[in-house]
C-alpha cells in the first residue's frame, strides 16, 4: 500500500452524467477508511486553476447517490488548454498538498490529464463519466445507461402520440460523435429507422420505406445528433418524396443528462470510485478505471483518448432492425 498518499483531490469535468455523485461518495468513503482526506474541486479544471475546493465527507455524500448531475458542478475549461492554466493548477495542488488526483469525465477530461502529466508528477486516475459511451477501455461509461433509459421512456411516449395521429416522427438523441444512445434506444423502442454517425445513411432505402409506409400507422426515426445528415435534412428529404406527410421533429436534448441515475449507473459509480482509490494505494498512475466483460480494467490515458467505436455486433443489429 502506498502510504505517501494522505490527501486526494477529485473533480468532475465536461458534460455531467448520472452516477457522478455515487462515484464521489465511493471515492470519499474508501479514502476515509484508509485515513486519507478528500477535497473536491468545483467546476472541473476551472476549480483546479482557481483553487476552488471543498473538503468532502462520506456521511454528507451518502444520501446523494440517487441524485443526478454532480454536486461539485462541472465545466469545460479553455484556460486549462494553455500551459499557463496548467501551471496555475499545479500551484493549487502544491499549495493544498494534494498527493493524487481523480477525475471523472469524458475524452476531453482525459486529454487534459495527459497534458497535465507532462508537468505534474503526482498520480492521476480517471473514471469515465459521459452519457455518450464514447471512451475506449470500458464497455460502459458512467451515465450511459441512465441516458438510454431516459431516451426510451420519452420515445415510448412519442410513439403513443405518433400512432394516435398516424404521423412520421423524427426523434433526435444525444451523441455528438457517437451513436451509442441512438442505436440502443432505437433498437429498444422498435424504431423504423436508426441513423448514427458511424454508419452511412442509405437515403434511397429510407425514403422508399417512408414513401410506402401505411398512413394508418406511425413511422419512427431515431437520429443521433452527431449524424452528418441531421433531423432537419432527413425531414426535408422525406417531404420531397411525400409532400403531404404529417411529420414532426422532437429533440430530446439535455433531459438525457438529468434525472436519477439508474441502478446500473449507481453500482457502476460505486465500483469505479472504490477501485480508483485502491489503484492509487497500489501505486497505479495515469490510468482510467473501466469495465470490460463486467470486470474492472485499467487503461493508460494515451489509449483512452482513442474513440470507442460502435462494435460489429451492434452494426449487424442496426442493419437487421434499423434500416
Amino acid at each position: 500500500m502506498d502510504s505517501t498518499i494522505k490527501h486526494i483531490g477529485v473533480f468532475t469535468s465536461g458534460g455531467d452524467s448520472p452516477g457522478m455523485n455515487a462515484a464521489l461518495y465511493a471515492i470519499t468513503k474508501t479514502a476515509e477508511v484508509n485515513g486519507i482526506n478528500v477535497s473536491g474541486f468545483r467546476k472541473g479544471y476551472e476549480g483546479l486553476i482557481d483553487g476552488d475546493l471543498v473538503q468532502l465527507k462520506s456521511h454528507e455524500l451518502q444520501k446523494l447517490t440517487q441524485k443526478g448531475g454532480t454536486i461539485l458542478k462541472t465545466a469545460r475549461s479553455k484556460r486549462f488548454l494553455e500551459l499557463e492554466g496548467r501551471k496555475k493548477a499545479l500551484q493549487t495542488l502544491n499549495v493544498n498538498k494534494i498527493d493524487a488526483l481523480i477525475a471523472i469525465g469524458g475524452d476531453g477530461t482525459f486529454k487534459g490529464l495527459l497534458a497535465f502529466s507532462e508537468i505534474c508528477d503526482i498520480p492521476f486516475i480517471g473514471i469515465p463519466g459521459t452519457i455518450d459511451n464514447d471512451i475506449s477501455g470500458t464497455d460502459y461509461t458512467l451515465g450511459f445507461d441512465s441516458a438510454v433509459n431516459t431516451a426510451i421512456e420519452n420515445i415510448d411516449k412519442i410513439r403513443d402520440t405518433a400512432e394516435s395521429h398516424n404521423r412520421v416522427f423524427i426523434v433526435e438523441v444525444m451523441g455528438r460523435d457517437s451513436g451509442y444512445i441512438g442505436i440502443h434506444s432505437g433498437l429498444m423502442v422498435g424504431a423504423d429507422a436508426i441513423l448514427i454517425p458511424e454508419s452511412g445513411t442509405d437515403f434511397i432505402n429510407l425514403l422508399g420505406k417512408v414513401k410506402n409506409y401505411d398512413s394508418e400507422d406511425a413511422f419512427l426515426i431515431v437520429v443521433s445528433e452527431g449524424d452528418e445528415i441531421g433531423a432537419e435534412l432527413v425531414s426535408s428529404k422525406i417531404k420531397e418524396v411525400n409532400p403531404n406527410v404529417d411529420l414532426r421533429i422532437t429533440k430530446l436534448g439535455h433531459i438525457q443528462r438529468g434525472g436519477n441515475p439508474s441502478a446500473l449507473d449507481r453500482m457502476l459509480g460505486i465500483r469505479l470510485g472504490v477501485e480508483a482509490v485502491k489503484s492509487l494505494l497500489q501505486s497505479k498512475k495515469n490510468v482510467m478505471i473501466g469495465i470490460l466483460n463486467n470486470q474492472l480494467h485499467l487503461t493508460p490515458f494515451n489509449e483512452v483518448v482513442k474513440q470507442h467505436q460502435v462494435n460489429k455486433e451492434l452494426h449487424e443489429l442496426l442493419e437487421l432492425f434499423g434500416t
